[in-house]
C-alpha cells in the first residue's frame, strides 16, 4: 500500500469538501460522514491543515448533544493559480485564490499571426505583471527564477501540497503560486503540452508551448484547450449538472464536453471539436481543411450580422451533442453569444424543441469563463479532481 499516496488521497477528499463547503463551512462530523474517513482520520488530517494554513474555524453549529461542533472551511489566500486564456486576437491573464476567485485581471490585444516567440513573449510579460499586480510573489522571486522548470505540474509537488504545505512548489520564503494554466483554441495535445495545427495559425504546429512558458516563468505550466478548460471551471460550480457540453463561439466554435461530472479530452485531446463537424458536404471550404464546417458557416453567419442565422446554425450542432451524448444540459459562452444571449440562447432552444429535444439550453454569462477555467487546471489536482 502506497501510504502517503493514500494520505494525499483522504486530504484532497476533506480540502474539496471544505472548497464546497464554502464560507459556510463544515464539521469534522460531517466531513467523516461523507468521506466515509474514521472521526480519528479527519481529526488528524484536518490539524494537519490547520497547521499548513490551509483550513481555519468558521465559528461552531450547535449539536443534537453534547458541546457545539466547530466549523472548518478552506483559507482561500492559502494558494494562488494563474489563468492564462490564450485567444486568437486577445490575452486575458488573472490571478485566483485557492478557491477560484479571481484577484487580479489583465486583458491586451495579440494576434497568433505574429507567431510563437512573440506571443509567448507577450504571455510572460502580462503574467510577470499580473503577479506584481496581486503581490502573492516578490518580483524579484520571478526576475530569479530558474531556467529549467518541468513543463507540468509535478506529482510530488501536488503530493507536498497536501502532505507538508503549499510553500514546497514555489520554497518555504515565498507566497504560493502553485502554477500557470494556460487555455488556447486546439487542436492541440495536452499530455505533451503541445498546440496543434491550429485553425488559421498553422505555424504554431508542435510548438512546446507548455515547456518553453515554464522555461520563461520558472513556474508549473499546465496547457489545455480553451473549452476544456471553461468547462472545467464551470462542471466545479455547485449544483453543476453531471453531463453538459459548453459550446463556445468567440474568434472560432468548439465545446468542452463534461460527462460523469469530469471533462472528456479524449486520448489524444481531440474530444469536443465541435466546430469542425461537417454539416453541409458541398459546402465552404474551412481553415481546417474540410468543407461546410459548423465553425464557417456560423462564423460567415456572424460576419454578415445574421445572428438569428448563425444561432440557428448553433442549435443544428448542439442538437447534434444532444442526440450523440445525451446530455443534460447545453450552454453557451465566447464573445459572439456574451454579444447577444437571448438570440443564441432563444435560437438554440428553438431548434432542440423543434427537433423534440427538451435538453435545456443556458448561457454561461461570466466572460472570463475560459481564463478561470485554465486557473483550475492548476488548482483541481490538489482536490482530487
Amino acid at each position: 500500500m502506497n501510504v502517503p499516496a493514500l494520505r494525499s488521497h483522504n486530504a484532497a477528499l476533506v480540502l474539496d469538501l471544505l472548497r464546497t463547503a464554502g464560507e459556510t463551512g463544515i464539521s469534522r462530523l460531517e466531513l467523516a460522514e461523507r468521506t466515509g474517513l474514521t472521526p480519528q482520520a479527519v481529526s488528524k488530517i484536518t490539524a494537519r491543515l490547520r497547521a499548513e494554513g490551509l483550513a481555519v474555524e468558521a465559528g461552531h453549529r450547535a449539536s443534537t448533544g453534547g458541546k457545539p461542533r466547530t466549523v472548518l472551511r478552506l483559507e482561500p489566500s492559502a494558494g494562488y493559480a494563474v489563468g492564462v486564456h490564450l485567444d486568437r486576437d486577445e490575452l486575458t491573464t488573472l490571478l485566483t485564490d485557492l478557491a477560484g476567485a479571481v484577484v487580479a485581471l489583465r486583458r491586451r490585444p495579440v494576434d497568433l499571426g505574429e507567431g510563437a516567440g512573440p506571443v509567448l513573449e507577450a504571455v510572460t510579460g502580462e503574467v510577470r505583471a499580473l503577479l506584481a499586480e496581486g503581490d502573492p510573489i516578490p518580483d524579484a522571486a520571478l526576475d530569479g527564477a530558474p531556467d529549467a522548470v518541468p513543463g507540468a505540474v509535478p506529482d510530488a509537488a501536488l503530493d507536498g501540497a497536501l502532505d507538508g504545505a503549499l510553500g514546497p512548489v514555489l520554497g518555504p520564503a515565498l507566497r504560493p503560486v502553485l502554477g500557470v494554466g494556460v487555455a488556447m483554441p486546439g487542436p492541440l495535445d495536452h499530455r505533451a503540452g503541445v498546440p496543434g495545427r491550429v485553425t488559421g495559425f498553422p505555424s504554431w504546429d508542435g510548438y512546446p508551448v507548455r515547456d518553453e512558458l515554464a522555461r520563461r516563468l520558472g513556474l508549473p505550466v499546465v496547457l489545455d484547450k480553451d473549452t476544456n478548460a471553461a468547462a472545467l471551471g464551470l462542471a466545479l460550480r455547485p449544483g453543476a449538472p453531471g453531463s453538459f457540453a459548453y459550446v463556445h463561439l468567440g474568434t472560432g466554435l468548439g465545446a468542452g464536453l463534461v460527462l460523469g461530472g469530469a471533462p472528456l479530452r479524449g486520448d489524444r485531446t481531440g474530444a469536443g471539436e465541435f466546430g469542425h463537424q461537417t454539416v453541409q458536404l458541398d459546402g465552404p471550404p474551412c481553415g481546417c481543411g474540410g468543407r461546410g464546417c459548423l465553425e464557417v458557416l456560423c462564423l460567415a453567419a456572424v460576419g454578415r450580422g445574421e445572428l438569428a442565422e448563425a444561432a440557428r446554425i448553433l442549435g443544428a450542432g448542439a442538437a447534434n451533442l444532444v442526440r450523440l451524448l445525451d446530455i443534460d444540459q447545453v450552454l453557451l459562452g465566447g464573445r459572439v453569444v456574451l454579444g447577444a444571449p437571448e438570440v443564441f440562447a432563444g435560437g438554440s432552444r428553438d431548434v432542440l424543441a423543434g427537433l423534440g429535444l427538451p435538453t435545456p439550453v443556458a448561457v454561461a454569462a461570466d466572460p472570463e469563463a475560459v481564463a478561470v477555467g485554465a486557473a483550475w487546471l492548476i488548482l483541481t489536482p490538489i482536490f482530487g479532481q
